[in-house]
This record gives C-alpha cells, structure tokens and sequence, in this order.
C-alpha cells in the first residue's frame, strides 16, 4: 500500500495519498494548505487520483480541494451531513495569510457502509459524528483513516458548531474501539498510532472535557494540599530544632 503523508499549515493538518501498490490509482484525503509538494509527488509518480475525500469540512481538510480537483479533475466526495460546509465562509480559512480558500462543491455524497474504490481495492466508509456531524473514518483492510475522530493520546474537539462530546464518544467506542487491536491510525493532525494503544490509554475518550477538567482540578488540590502539608511538617522541625538549641544545659553534677 502507497501511503504518502504532507503535514501543512497551521494546524499541522495530514494529508494523504494513498493507493495500491502496485498500481498508479490513488485517493488524496484531506487536502489542506499548500498543495504543491502533494502535486509535485502525484505528477512525478504519473499517478491517476481517483477521488478527494474529506474526512469533514474544516477549512484545513478542504481548502486544498480546488487545486487537486484542477490539477487532476477527481471528484470530490465528503459526507451528506457535510456537504454545506464546503461552500460556507469559515473563520479558519482567514488563518491562510488573510485568503479565504473555497471548494468546488461535492460531487459525491457519502453515507455510512459506501465504499470508494481505487484500483481494485476498496476503502469502507464509517460514519463518526461528534467532531462534526458528518464526520467520517475510512478503512481499507488494517489501515484507518480517521480525521479528526481520533488521533494519538487524544481526540478531536467537540466544542464546535454541530460538534457533540458524547456522540464522538459512542463513534469510537463503537465504531473504532471494536476493530482489531493491529488495526493502523493516520489521522488528521499527529502520529500515526494502533486501535490497541488508543483503547488502552486515551482517556478522553471515556472522560468529558469536563470530567478531565474536575481531574486536573482535584489532582491539583491534592498536589497543593500536599505541598501545604509539608511546609507546616518542616516548620513545626524547624520550631522543635530551636526549641531545642534555646533549652537550658542541664546542671552540671
């Protein structure tokens, strides 16, 4: 399997191309900022780009489309639920130097359980709203796709329009958390990580931002209380140490 990662922008957003080997089909997924080396390695390679996906409709995921989709002519495919935000003004957009980027509309609305294929593989589509409302992964044997649903040791926010803590929550744990422990992560943003480590040790997956918040706050009470503990114990040493030097010698015999 082909798979070339190009982190640009601000927000270090990933972006993929990605196809079997061997073979010339590819898909691109999440196209952000700066677009030219991608183009570059797809011109050099003489590859065929068979689709852009969107794995949602953030500015940084998208605002590449309109070069790739020039550049090569694929269709651009993002899921039903997300299809409206390519054409709305995005206030992450003025975050490229002050120039809104704008995509071309969609031209295939993906639902839940679609498969794209690229060559003779096929890549499944996953439904996993909470990030956004339609957010998707796409997985094509052990390998995940996940956008901003999941990355290494967290978890996209949930704190946006449409977004939902517990609906990202219930994707994946039971969308994500159910694969195989072998299953490789590319997402959005970050390392590449493995279903196993993320069931195992991504605690915001199974804590609210605000239970997580309650934590920081308790374990810094604790540390605080802790710490007031041991300077009322050194000073009540230091108290009992000068008691001691100011007591009286005892009488000689």
């Amino acid at each position: 399997m082909r798979i070339e990662t190009f982190t640009t922008g601000l927000f270090k957003t990933n972006a993929y191309v990605v196809g079997p080997e061997p073979g010339q089909d590819v898909l691109v997924i999440d196209p952000g900022w700066r677009t030219r080396e991608l183009l570059a390695y797809i011109r050099d390679n003489g590859l065929n780009v068979v689709a852009i996906v969107n794995t949602h409709g953030h500015a940084d995921h998208t605002c590449g489309n309109k070069a790739v989709k020039d550049a090569t002519g694929a269709p651009i495919c993002i899921h039903e639920a997300e299809a409206k935000r390519l054409s709305r003004f995005a206030v992450g957009a003025l975050l490229t130097r002050g120039r809104a980027h704008w995509s071309p509309p969609a031209d295939r609305l993906l639902k839940d359980g679609d498969t794209i294929l690229v060559g003779a593989d096929s890549f499944e589509v996953i439904h996993t709203p909470g990030h956004t409302p339609g957010g998707i992964c796409l997985k094509h044997k052990k390998r995940l796709f996940t956008g901003d649903t999941l990355m290494a040791g967290t978890i996209g926010r949930s704190d946006g329009k449409g977004g939902s803590w517990d609906a990202l929550s219930a994707s994946i744990m039971d969308r994500l958390f159910v694969l195989s422990d072998d299953i490789q992560v590319y997402p959005g943003h970050g390392p590449r990580t493995t279903i196993q480590r993320e069931r195992r040790s991504n605690i915001f997956v199974r804590h609210s931002p605000e239970q997580i918040e309650d934590m920081l706050l308790s374990a810094h009470e604790r540390r605080m209380r802790y710490e007031d503990e041991k300077r009322r114990q050194e000073k009540e040493k230091a108290k009992a140490a000068k008691a001691a030097d100011n007591a009286p010698a005892p009488p000689q015999s």
